[in-house]
């Protein structure tokens, strides 16, 4: 009986020593994967290697130096590596089977990183999202909505939709519109307009703002207002042009438009 304690107590020994040598490798092991990806990470930098090249490259090297971890701990058990890299081999084709929209964001973000529609910063819109590009990952990309918002769409659902990329060109338009009365004179209230737009701050001179007539309603005419600006002060333009409108209207005794409707007499 006393041998079979013995026995018991040994084992629940080496056991334990091996729990707390595989906690102390995962830990350690964590550790060297974080340090080798900053040190992989400034090496990349210092290279010019573009930001979203960089994040998914070290995105799918932490991946992999993990599961070379787990393997290692688990050959530190005694558990056959081979048969367990043979069963993960085996696990991992019937994932892909059951869930080939893992593989299909898979290679959708290798597309996405080498043909490089857009970049880490960009603001984009795609895949119903619309916000500022913050990582491509293995299998999503994180981007962060207008109202500050991360969000996480399938590279392959990104992919397969229309993309439209914000930040590429060096400026974009403002489309605003302006109501005006029967009686207001439109070449005066255009005059006006294009005068005071020049000098909202931010405002580009080139091209120069349009305004012009769009479109009549039961009012009176529409004028379309459409400044152009860099991307980044696109809000800044939007709300001050609004502003600009309402003001300079009312500084110049605009009537304030009111629909006619006209009435059929049916006697």
């Amino acid at each position: 009986m006393d041998t079979t304690l013995q026995n018991l107590v040994n084992q629940g020994m080496n056991v334990g020593l091996k729990v707390l040598g595989a906690i102390a490798l995962w830990v350690i092991g964590v550790w060297l994967i974080g340090f080798a990806m900053r040190v992989l990470t400034k090496s990349l930098e210092r290279q010019k290697v573009d930001t979203t090249h960089i994040r998914y490259l070290v995105s799918a090297v932490t991946v992999l130096l993990k599961v070379v971890l787990i393997v290692s701990i688990l050959g530190y058990f005694g558990v056959q590596t081979t048969t367990f890299a043979a069963l993960l081999a085996a696990i991992g084709i019937a994932i892909g089977a059951a869930w080939g929209g893992l593989l299909a964001n898979l290679a959708a973000g290798a597309f996405l990183i080498f043909l490089k529609p857009f970049k880490v910063g960009d603001l984009i819109s795609g895949g119903g999202v619309l916000g500022t590009v913050k990582e491509v990952g293995l299998f999503a990309t994180s981007i962060d909505t207008l109202d500050n918002i991360r969000t996480y769409v399938g590279n392959n659902k990104l992919f397969s939709d229309n993309i439209q990329n914000f930040t590429t060109n060096p400026f974009r338009r403002v489309d605003l519109v302006a109501q005006l009365s029967h009686g207001t004179d439109h070449r005066t209230a255009i005059t006006l307009l294009k005068e005071r737009l020049s000098k909202i701050p931010n405002v580009l001179a080139q091209p120069v703002p349009d305004v012009e007539i769009l479109q009549f309603n039961l009012a009176g005419p529409v004028l379309a207002v459409r400044p152009y600006c860099h991307n980044d002060h696109y809000w800044q333009i939007y709300f001050d042009t609004n502003r600009l409108i309402r003001e300079s209207f009312g500084e110049a005794g605009f009537p304030v438009p009111e629909q006619h409707l006209v009435v059929r007499n049916q006697g």
